[in-house]
């Protein structure tokens, strides 16, 4: 694909910001294109592939890392610190401070709603753009890329500064005030096999307190957490 002058000069502001340049601008290109916008502009591959490749990348990358440096830690709390580094949360606070949204090409729908700064396009975009590098340059590019951009998140969640299990703390606040009928409920699925979203509610009694979305019933069930203690905040 031809790219027009605009999008080309947007892809070359983006490689000077995250210090990588493609060999093929394709990758990147799809990387940073949303579903809303391919479905206005038929000719462009939208990133949901790239993103199903750039989370399995992630996740061995951190898994690696923490095995190597975190050696006395057990399989169990190697998965929570794991957890708490590759989360929706994490993962679009590193786009944000990449700009990545600034640089994707969304819909125009998605644009009026305020797509640029949603987490989980954000998040999703990020492991997009994990795909991309490894595909133009390597596993060893999309490592340093992911633990160079990702390093304030690893250090704080090895040391125990991030906290990312809403549910226990929303369970706790919601027991302190003496509210111990808690539920979850599965309400949406949504997306392809391969790139899966599940929307969760959670509340006490007949009250609905949040919803979230995530790759898994798990991480829903944790925004939603989150929503409701936000919303009660």
């Amino acid at each position: 694909m031809k790219l027009n002058k605009n999008i080309l000069d947007s892809i070359v502001q983006f490689e000077s910001i995250i210090g990588y340049r493609f060999n093929n601008k394709e990758y990147i290109l799809e990387a940073l294109t949303h579903s809303s916008y391919s479905n206005e502009n038929k000719d462009y591959n939208f990133n949901e592939r790239l993103e199903f490749l750039g989370d399995s990348i992630l996740s061995i990358v951190i898994s690696d890392y923490l095995f190597k440096k975190e050696t006395e830690l057990p399989e169990g709390e190697l998965t929570k610190l794991r957890a708490n580094i590759v989360c929706e949360e994490s993962l679009s606070e590193v786009a944000i401070s990449i700009k990545l949204g600034q640089y994707m090409l969304l819909g125009k729908g998605e644009e009026a709603t305020g797509g640029r700064e949603r987490i989980s396009i954000l998040a999703d975009a990020f492991e997009a753009v994990i795909a991309a590098i490894y595909l133009d340059g390597g596993l060893r590019e999309a490592s340093k890329f992911i633990l160079t951009y990702m390093k304030d998140i690893i250090v704080n969640a090895r040391k125990g500064k991030i906290f990312r299990d809403y549910k226990t703390h929303l369970q706790e606040v919601l027991q302190s005030k003496g509210e111990v009928n808690i539920w979850y409920k599965l309400i949406d699925e949504k997306g392809p096999d391969h790139n899966k979203k599940f929307v969760m509610q959670v509340g006490i009694d007949n009250k609905i307190l949040g919803f979230g979305e995530g790759k898994s019933k798990k991480e829903a069930e944790q925004v939603a957490a989150r929503k409701a203690l936000d919303n009660m905040n």
